[in-house]
């Protein structure tokens, strides 16, 4: 009982440890994310028109835009135009020197994006910092075009999905599959299911389940129900995959095979090849009826030549009890 005691308490210690490591090395990864470019030293803000004199074009394709109609008092450092994202330029319009200047070229991801979040913090970008895109070295500027023209919505370098494309090819290729969202024939979009800026459930727009989710289109499946099935409840993804599949309405595999990872094969699907004691076993012997533990293949042959939804056609949940066996569970179960 001792050595019991023992173990746990080092179990415990071990987890907490690990708990610890875990919150630590977010941390770090995070204080990573959000550090802020240093100015140049004895640089002085000039105005953005002294900026024009060199960088005209560039200039010309930021007036009018959204960074440019937007008031000083609006701004995290109370000022705008050019120096607000790169800092002040006196140094830089004297010399020439691009080393005088905060030059997002010559920053990583964390580091330009963390000069974007000054401003840009709350809503939906409040938990960009611990996502999967900054800790894979993709930054706002990765997606964000600023001096471009606002030819595309919220400045983006392409409209969706194609830019999101350009990182996730599989769930690209995924969309030309036969059962697929219907995103390629334009009627959705990527962010309509993502958050692109972070969440606090994988990147998708949702705070509490993935479920309610998917439920905001596919309301018919939200129940309450009597009898439920409880991967409906835990996780749509449990048999669905949004992105697109081979099978029949996004699920993973085809029926029965899909079933079949969590139920055996069972009632007439499986039985019915011995029901009448006939069959016989590879080595001519009589295979007694229902006997499941033979090993003739046309057992389950017959198992899977059935197609499940068949007779439990309401897989997601049903108000109605069995009908082949009264009492005992729904009609999704039995």
């Amino acid at each position: 009982m001792k050595k019991h005691w023992i173990m746990l308490g080092a179990g415990l210690l071990m987890a907490l440890a690990m708990s610890i490591t875990a919150c630590t090395t977010l941390s770090n990864q995070r204080a990573s994310v959000l550090k802020l470019p240093v100015p140049v030293e004895g640089a002085q803000f000039a105005g953005s028109e002294s900026c024009a004199d060199c960088h005209d074009e560039l200039a010309a394709a930021f007036s009018g835009s959204i960074h440019d109609r937007i008031l000083a008092q609006e701004t995290a450092i109370g000022m705008k135009g050019c120096e607000t994202c790169h800092g002040p330029a006196s140094l830089h319009t004297e010399s020439e020197d691009p080393s005088q200047i905060i030059a997002f070229e010559n920053l990583d991801a964390g580091t330009s994006s963390s000069v974007c979040l000054r401003c840009h913090s709350d809503g939906e970008h409040f938990d960009w910092a611990g996502t999967s895109h900054p800790m894979n070295d993709v930054g706002c500027l990765s997606c964000h075009k600023i001096h471009n023209p606002p030819v595309v919505e919220a400045s983006l370098e392409k409209a969706e999905p194609e830019l999101c494309y350009e990182c996730h090819a599989l769930e690209r290729a995924k969309m030309y599959y036969p059962s697929h969202h219907p995103v390629k024939e334009g009627k959705m979009v990527c962010s309509d299911c993502h958050a692109n800026h972070g969440s606090m459930v994988n990147n998708l727009k949702t705070d509490e389940r993935l479920n309610d989710l998917c439920l905001n289109c596919h309301a018919r499946y939200q129940g309450p129900f009597v009898f439920e099935h409880s991967p409906v409840s835990d996780d749509c993804m449990i048999c669905h995959d949004p992105h697109g599949t081979v099978s029949n309405n996004l699920k993973k595999a085809n029926e029965p095979y899909l079933c079949l990872q969590c139920h055996e094969p069972h009632f007439h699907a499986g039985r019915t090849a011995t029901a009448t004691g006939s069959q016989k076993d590879p080595y001519g012997n009589i295979i007694p009826a229902g006997d499941y533990n033979s090993g003739n293949k046309n057992i389950w042959a017959q198992a899977y030549a059935t197609k499940c939804t068949q007779c439990h056609a309401q897989v997601h949940g049903s108000d109605l009890p069995s009908q082949t066996v009264p009492g005992q569970g729904g009609a999704l179960t039995r």
